[in-house]
């Protein structure tokens, strides 16, 4: 299955928020709480909705969660915790939470066209999977700066996640470790995203 490329506050409205996927927000007075149009909801549907959350807002295919899920069952540790620590150390994501992209999808792009360096080599793979310690910066060329300063520029401010630190005028962000749960951005229940995939892990 393909990564999703059709209308973004179609899959906002039936699943809330998922600042991943878009950072355009809804025009005052739409309603895009997550509705249920036969009332009561069944327990796969549930457990449905959470997996399709964690997948359009990380951008990730079908094939890619799956994957991703049964890493995190062969580690050691909560499968559900082991889960949302690999998809946030994803190198797209870093740069969507230090806010050198507005969305995972422009960070996705920002790294397949060269634009980023990890410890001084540019990565060019947007699953790259950061590591304390690494040094993430944005090659020195001044259109490579120039896109990320106004993006930079552009991204509503918010409080880095302490995993992050970002030295804005160096156009460089540290992961200094492994992301806490309470920190994932994203209000999700992984256990249910566990369960969904029991079957198929």
């Amino acid at each position: 299955m393909s990564r999703y490329r059709g209308p973004r506050f179609k899959k906002i409205r039936r699943l809330g928020a998922l600042p991943g996927l878009t950072s355009k927000r809804p025009r005052a007075g739409s309603d895009l709480r997550n509705q249920s149009r036969s009332g009561k909801k069944s327990q796969y549907r549930i457990r449905l909705e959470e997996k399709q959350k964690l997948r359009f807002h990380y951008g990730l295919t079908e094939r890619q969660l799956l994957k991703y899920v049964r890493i995190a069952g062969k580690a050691k540790g909560s499968t559900g915790q082991v889960l949302l620590q690999l998809l946030e150390m994803r190198l797209d994501n870093i740069l969507f939470r230090l806010g050198m992209a507005l969305t995972i999808p422009q960070a996705r792009q920002l790294v397949n066209h060269g634009h980023i360096l990890v410890n001084g080599r540019i990565v060019d793979i947007p699953s790259y999977r950061c590591k304390p310690r690494d040094i993430i910066t944005v090659k020195d060329e001044q259109n490579s700066r120039t896109l990320v300063q106004n993006l930079l520029e552009s991204s509503a401010p918010e409080e880095l996640p302490n995993h992050l630190t970002l030295h804005t005028f160096q156009y460089e962000g540290l992961v200094n470790q492994i992301i806490d749960r309470k920190c994932v951005g994203l209000k999700i229940n992984e256990l249910l995203v566990v369960e969904y995939y029991s079957r198929q892990t």
